[in-house]
């Protein structure tokens, strides 16, 4: 009985040292198919980069939603927040901040400021500077004006608080009813270097995220950031073009 226990044992040994070696390689295996994976959907930014903005947030009805599905599309945008919203959610704004999103100033009240004075122009930009400074630790560095409106007046108040004046090269429509497929196919229109306008308030734009992200994979291109100094996208590590795009010149901040 002894001499058949020890063939046994040894039998049972070499299965788990079979076993074990198995566990192994199938480990290694799924490791190089996982960084093979991983290496394969990699972005391929070589066409260039785009702005992604989202304006008017945050809004505690839909800004969580929009930064989940920007993250699980893998792209990142910069969100033009109202002062008023920044102050009454800080928590939002911090959240854009950690999910690698860009913030920038949209005026305090969303007014047009080109019909308001100096003094009252400076109190919309200066409040929110505040309000998003109090809420990331950081004054931005972006500002979009209300409607896209602008003028002198308001661009020397830009000047004096150091902030670079975006406009963009594309409308969504989403706030005009643009269906999901139509604000698809607007950005479908970015060039490199180029920026679209999208709302922070609207289910059919969070819709579009998606097949947005896969048609900028299509064409090579990636979600940037804006250049303070350019005002056009580049990519998120600050480099890229160091002219202002021709279609949506800039005054230097």
């Amino acid at each position: 009985m002894a001499d058949s226990a020890a063939p046994t044992g040894r039998r049972k040994a070499l299965r788990t040292t079979l076993a074990t070696a198995l566990a192994g390689v199938v480990t290694a295996a799924l490791a190089t198919v996982t960084l093979s994976a991983t290496a394969a959907q990699a972005a391929d930014c070589s066409a260039g980069y785009v702005g992604l903005t989202y304006d008017d947030g945050p809004n505690p009805s839909n800004t969580t939603n929009l930064l989940n599905t920007l993250k699980a599309n893998g792209l990142r945008a910069t969100f033009f927040n109202i002062g008023q919203n920044a102050q009454n959610n800080p928590s939002l704004v911090r959240a854009q901040v950690d999910a690698g999103m860009w913030v920038g100033n949209h005026s305090w009240t969303h007014p047009h400021l080109t019909q308001m004075s100096s003094s009252q122009i400076q109190s919309e930009l200066q409040r929110t500077q505040q309000a998003i400074q109090q809420a990331t630790g950081t004054a931005p560095k972006l500002f979009r004006p209300p409607y896209g409106e602008t003028n002198s007046t308001l661009k020397t108040v830009e000047q004096q608080l150091g902030l670079r004046e975006i406009i963009w090269d594309v409308d969504s429509q989403d706030w005009n009813g643009a269906s999901t497929s139509q604000i698809v196919q607007a950005a479908g229109r970015l060039q490199n270097g180029q920026i679209i306008l999208m709302h922070d308030q609207y289910a059919t734009t969070v819709q579009a995220i998606s097949q947005i992200a896969a048609n900028l994979r299509s064409r090579n291109l990636c979600a940037g950031m804006i250049s303070p100094t350019t005002g056009r996208a580049i990519a998120p590590d600050g480099s890229g073009p160091t002219s202002p795009s021709p279609t949506n010149p800039q005054s230097p901040s």
